[in-house]
């Protein structure tokens, strides 16, 4: 494999704004090269090995990062709660620290962003966060070579949907938005707000609205998101949440309220007549599958440019 980024100076990443605006279209750029085969040969992680910590379940995270790993060269070691000494209470300061003397990296999955955060600082390797209840920025390297495949590389001038929850996915678009600059509207009910802080900070760097009428957030819109109305660890509260959300799911009418070249996006798994109907996330508009492709360059290309 030729062309690689050059090393990082960031050691982590817990963001998406932990890279500046040329990192990441940087990457972006090469997970776009590796999906088309371009420089695809060597192994330029061989001999490195990455733990992944999965406190919450998974089938593309783990899949693709594993894939990632062992195509690039890499060693994975897969550890849950029931593999590790962090169900039975050991702090993430200690697991830091013990794993930073075995592997090269660690990617880990879990709710509270804390935890992401006390692990990177005290680990002496690359600590990638792949979901927190806070933010899901490897799924935004998807979306976004998704956006670049349907509309080219510049993105500035797109306009970009929100429809449903001001959860982890909706905060790491507003990041993304924040670094890019494009146009971003999030329809959401009350009380289902962005993180305020996140909120704020994209809307000081780019056109940023948040409404409550799905109509007035996909208008013209280049792209269409939602998610699942109940997360992982909110399942005692899916009744309220779907009254809540209901004249929150995206339709085809939705849909034509968007520019003709819009596409739909998901970031899965998906609760089909919920949150999206079958004719939307099934129909010609949807890229549901091509973002879950995305997840194995995106990373790929993250890995490249933390680890080399």
């Amino acid at each position: 494999m030729t062309d690689f980024l050059p090393p990082s100076p960031l050691r982590h990443f817990l963001e998406l704004t932990d890279l500046s605006r040329s990192e990441l279209l940087e990457v972006l750029a090469l997970g776009r090269r590796l999906k088309s085969g371009e420089g695809g040969g060597g192994r330029p992680l061989g001999g490195r090995t990455m733990a992944l910590i999965f406190r919450k379940h998974s089938t593309r995270t783990r899949v693709s990062f594993e894939v990632a790993l062992h195509q690039l060269g890499a060693h994975s070691i897969f550890l849950s709660d029931r593999d590790t000494q962090i169900g039975r209470g050991e702090s993430m300061a200690d697991t830091a620290r013990v794993l930073s003397g075995y592997v090269d990296g660690i990617m880990i999955r879990t709710f509270e962003h804390e935890e992401v955060e006390e692990l990177a600082a005290y680990a002496g390797i690359p600590v990638i966060n792949s979901l927190t209840d806070r933010v899901h920025p490897c799924q935004l390297l998807a979306d976004l070579m998704v956006l670049q495949e349907e509309f080219g590389e510049e993105l500035r001038g797109l306009r970009v949907a929100w429809v449903g929850d001001g959860n982890n996915v909706a905060n790491s678009w507003l990041n993304a938005s924040a670094l890019l600059g494009f146009e971003l509207r999030l329809a959401v009910p009350e009380g289902c707000e962005p993180d305020p802080g996140i909120l704020a900070r994209a809307r000081a760097a780019a056109p940023v609205t948040l409404t409550r009428d799905p109509v007035e957030a996909v208008a013209g819109a280049h792209a269409v998101n939602t998610d699942v109305w109940a997360s992982m660890g909110q399942e005692a509260e899916v009744e309220r949440r779907h009254a809540l959300f209901r004249p929150f799911q995206v339709t085809s009418a939705l849909m034509e309220e968007a520019d003709p070249s819009a596409v739909f996006l998901h970031c899965l798994p998906v609760h089909r007549g919920e949150e999206v109907t079958p004719e939307v996330i099934d129909g010609p508009r949807s890229r549901v599958f091509s973002q879950s492709e995305n997840r194995l360059h995106g990373q790929k290309a993250l890995l490249l440019h933390l680890m080399t």
